[in-house]
């Protein structure tokens, strides 16, 4: 694989790691890329029983959508493109054939909660939060994670979690059923690979079995509620509020002194902000 993301298989585990730090681990267009073509090789070995992913480095496990990088996106066309395009990316891990191990190495935020809980279990050190905090930006969750969270916390305490933006920890997570494990910092390495070893101990058929037959029962991906979820979230993506939200994050460039803009001017540049 290229910069964004690495896979590793040994003994019937897969480690796909979003290796990002750089950015807090945040999805960009490429990774989304770089991630659909680690499905592809690894959809089509018969030696791996179980699938882990995790962020790089301790700080975030996903930090949402790369707001930097996805901000050319400025059409309701393009942003339902994008949208589905990882919606569906989170599907495919939803629905792989072997079990889906969240490593959840640093905090979800955003898009990073419902990459989390594409997964079919999910192991948090003790440090980390969680939270849908697209609503703070004007947007809501389109990757599945809307739905996905309704299954697992039911339906008023997702419209809560969704509507306020907040954060919770991972004991408070626990208790919701977010984080399958919570272990503390320390143990989280040797906690998610004992986890990801003991089922991957298992005959490759067996693993597939329990998933198929599972998934058969209470189905972790809805695709016939994509086009409600991303036409929703595309007019938001597109809307005043949205933008306004997203200039606020971006830190505040200096003042330009009186001073400072005459020195400018005398060089020929203009004082204008570029930006």
């Amino acid at each position: 694989m290229s910069d964004d993301v690495t896979i590793a298989v040994k003994d019937g585990v897969a480690l796909v790691t979003i290796d990002r730090a750089h950015a807090r681990n945040a999805i960009a267009q490429q990774t989304m890329t770089e991630l659909s073509h680690g499905l592809d090789q690894l959809e089509t070995r018969d030696d791996v029983r179980v699938l882990v992913l995790r962020g790089a480095g301790d700080r975030a496990f996903v930090s949402g959508g790369d707001l930097k990088d996805l901000a050319t996106i400025r059409d309701v066309a393009s942003a339902e493109s994008m949208a589905r395009t990882m919606r569906r990316l989170l599907d495919r891990f939803a629905t792989f054939p072997v079990p889906v191990i969240g490593a959840i190495n640093g905090s979800a935020v955003g898009g990073g909660a419902e990459v989390a809980l594409a997964a079919d279990m999910r192991v948090a050190a003790d440090d980390v939060q969680i939270g849908f905090a697209q609503a703070k930006l004007s947007i809501m969750p389109a990757w599945g994670g809307a739905e996905r969270l309704v299954d697992v916390v039911g339906r008023s305490r997702a419209i809560r979690l969704i509507a306020t933006g907040e954060s919770i920890s991972a004991k408070t997570a626990e208790g919701y059923g977010l984080f399958d494990v919570v272990c503390p910092r320390s143990d989280f390495e040797d906690t998610w690979r004992a986890l990801a070893h003991k089922v991957a101990s298992l005959p490759v058929d067996l693993v597939r079995s329990i998933k198929d037959v599972v998934d058969a029962a209470r189905p972790h991906a809805r695709p016939d509620l994509e086009t409600n979820a991303v036409t929703h979230f595309a007019r938001a993506w597109v809307s005043d509020a949205h933008w306004t939200a997203v200039d606020a994050l971006r830190p505040a460039r200096p003042a330009i002194t009186t001073a400072t803009a005459t020195v400018t001017a005398s060089h020929g540049a203009s004082t204008r902000d570029p930006g």
